[in-house]
C-alpha cells in the first residue's frame, strides 16, 4: 500500500495531510499514524490530518497525534488544513468544517488563514497559573525568563502531574514583552514535546492575559518559536466570543510514502 499525502506548517507546527474523502486511510492504526509522523522513519509532523466529505459543511477534519492518537482540537492544523482544502480545490476563500470540538469557519487572505475557535465562558484563574479549554486544554504560567526556562522538564512533570491525572494538558509559559505582546512556548500533550508554535494554546494564552488584566486590547500578538500568531475576540461578562486564531500556513511539499 501507499499513501499520498501533503506536508503543511503554521508557524513551525508542522502536519502530514491526507486527502481522505475516498475513506481508504486505515484510521484505527495507531502504529501507522505514529510512524508517518515519526522524524526518522517517516514523514514527520506534530500530527497527521485527515480531510473527509461531510453533509453539513465543506469537510471534516480528523486529528491525530504524533502519538497516534487521536487529539482534540488542534488550531494550527485546522489553519493548515483549510489551506490544504483550498489547494484541492474544495473551498474558495471561506470554508465551514466540522471538528472533533464542533463547526468552525474560516477565511483565507494569500497566505494568511484566520480561524474561528470555540466560544469560552470559563477562565479558571489560581494563584500560580490560568486554566482554560480553547477546544484543547491548556495550564498556562507566567515566567520570567522565558528564553532559558526548561518547557520540556516542567511541561511534562505539570502535562503528567496531580493537576490533570491520566487525561493530562497541554502546558504554555510566556513572557509579556514591552510590545504588548506575548511570548510563548509550549510543551504539548500527544506529542510529549515541546513545539514551535500551538494554536489552541496562543488562544488560550491571549484570553488568559487579558482576564488576568496584562492587556486590555481584544487583538494580541503572540511569539511563538516558529514566527507570530494573533488571536482577536468580543468579551462580554467573562464570554468571549468570535475568537479568531490568525496566522500564516504553508505548503511545504507532496510524496507518495510505502507502507
Amino acid at each position: 500500500m501507499e499513501i499520498a499525502f501533503s506536508k503543511y506548517q503554521g508557524t513551525g507546527n508542522d502536519f502530514v495531510m491526507i486527502d481522505n474523502r475516498s475513506l481508504t486511510f486505515p484510521k484505527n492504526d495507531t502504529e501507522l499514524v505514529a510512524r508517518l509522523c515519526d522524524r526518522r522513519f517517516g514523514i514527520g509532523g506534530d500530527g497527521l490530518l485527515l480531510l473527509e466529505d461531510d453533509t453539513d459543511s465543506d469537510f471534516k477534519m480528523v486529528y491525530y497525534n504524533s502519538d497516534g492518537n487521536l487529539g482534540s482540537m488542534c488550531g494550527n492544523g485546522g489553519r493548515c488544513l483549510v489551506a490544504f482544502a483550498k489547494n484541492l480545490g474544495l473551498i474558495d476563500d471561506t470554508a465551514d468544517f466540522i471538528a472533533s470540538d464542533g463547526p468552525h469557519y474560516a477565511n483565507v487572505s494569500g497566505g494568511i488563514i484566520s480561524l474561528q475557535m470555540k466560544d469560552v465562558d470559563t477562565v479558571n484563574v489560581y494563584p500560580n497559573y490560568v486554566f482554560l479549554d480553547t477546544g484543547s486544554p491548556h495550564h498556562i504560567e507566567l515566567v520570567d525568563d522565558l528564553k532559558n526556562f526548561d518547557v520540556f522538564g516542567k511541561g511534562k512533570a505539570i502535562r503528567y502531574g496531580e493537576l490533570y491525572g491520566e487525561k493530562g494538558s497541554n502546558v504554555n509559559f510566556v513572557k509579556p514583552e514591552a510590545d504588548g505582546s506575548f511570548s510563548v512556548r509550549t510543551y504539548e500533550r500527544g506529542v510529549e514535546d515541546e513545539t514551535l508554535s500551538c494554536g489552541t494554546g496562543v488562544t488560550a494564552v491571549a484570553i488568559a492575559m487579558y482576564t488576568l488584566g496584562k492587556t486590555t486590547s481584544d487583538r494580541i500578538r503572540l511569539n511563538v518559536q516558529g514566527g507570530q500568531l494573533e488571536v482577536s475576540f468580543s468579551h462580554d461578562k467573562g464570554n468571549f466570543t468570535d475568537v479568531f486564531l490568525i496566522g500564516p500556513a504553508a505548503y511545504v511539499f507532496d510524496g507518495v510514502f510505502p507502507c
